[in-house]
């Protein structure tokens, strides 16, 4: 029993990929999982990426490299901000025999550094790739998957060549970027689909483990930022998830507090009433 998501989510899981030219796509509404797809970006115009307890300021063309398991958030700046996105599953990528480079590059290495300044020569040829995976996209060729599978590790070799930015901005410091890393990290973690995956990060420890630093570190610096706990804003958010489940579901109890991450019902139950001041039921009552 899965919960619904958007329509674009769906075709995307269905199909495991999408290509699409970002100055056409600014009225479109693309809400998708970031949890399950790799994501890759051309673009040209003045943005800042927040990405894992860095920032970096791009003014120009740049290629970035999203991972699922390392929470970024992208602030656009410049009123044109043209391009290209890829979306991929890594089980759409796996059927393609990766070299050992190629699982070494910027893509899938944990550690490195997703953003590389391009040159206008090079914003020439990645563009003609993209626009490749566009009209393959678009065709009825049967064997168009496997064809842009091969564009991705083009895309990839390509980035082997090029030398990581360095142009990584100071201006904020190490608390408010570890907080907006945290608060991307855990936004990630929802919407909840089903009561098979449940959430897998549940408490402060789960998030200073997953973005490597110590959890008093990561207290003192979400309390210090946002005047909360990392405790009271984990709980607030599973809150507002549980009641999105109970509202537009027919989960019972005992499925959200287990895809919710309680051992038992009665846990869940006692957490959402200390957290609302009434009960799971009484809000499932409120169902329009």
């Amino acid at each position: 029993m899965s919960r619904d998501l958007s329509t674009y989510n769906s075709e995307l899981k269905l199909k495991g990929f999408n290509v699409f030219q970002i100055e056409d796509d600014r009225t479109a509404t693309r809400i998708y999982s970031r949890k399950d797809f790799y994501k890759i970006c051309l673009t040209t115009g003045k943005s800042k990426i927040h990405y894992s307890d860095r920032s970096f300021g791009a003014d120009g063309t740049i290629l970035f490299f999203g991972n699922p398991n390392v929470p970024y958030s992208w602030e656009t700046l410049s009123t044109k901000y043209v391009g290209y996105t890829v979306l991929f599953s890594e089980d759409f990528l796996l059927p393609a025999k990766r070299s050992e480079k190629l699982q070494k590059s910027l893509l899938f290495k944990m550690g490195g550094t997703p953003i590389l300044e391009i040159s206008e020569n090079q914003r020439q040829f990645l563009n003609g790739i993209f626009q490749r995976m566009i009209e393959e996209q678009q065709s009825e060729y049967e064997y168009k998957d496997e064809l842009i599978r091969n564009y991705i590790e083009l895309i990839l070799h390509e980035s082997l060549k090029l030398k990581p930015s360095e142009n990584y901005n100071q201006e904020k410091s190490g608390a408010e970027r570890l907080t907006t890393v945290f608060m991307e990290l855990l936004e990630r973690q929802f919407p909840v689909e089903s009561p098979d995956s449940p959430l897998q990060l549940r408490t402060a420890k789960d998030y200073a483990k997953n973005l490597s630093v110590h959890v008093n570190y990561l207290n003192r610096s979400i309390k210090n930022v946002t005047g909360k706990t990392t405790t009271a804003l984990i709980s607030e958010r599973i809150v507002n998830e549980a009641k999105a489940i109970l509202q537009h579901t027919n989960w019972n109890i005992s499925e959200i507090a287990y895809a919710l991450g309680f051992e038992y019902p009665t846990y869940f139950n006692n957490f959402f009433k200390k957290q609302t001041g009434t009960s799971p039921s009484a809000i499932r009552l409120k169902k329009v």
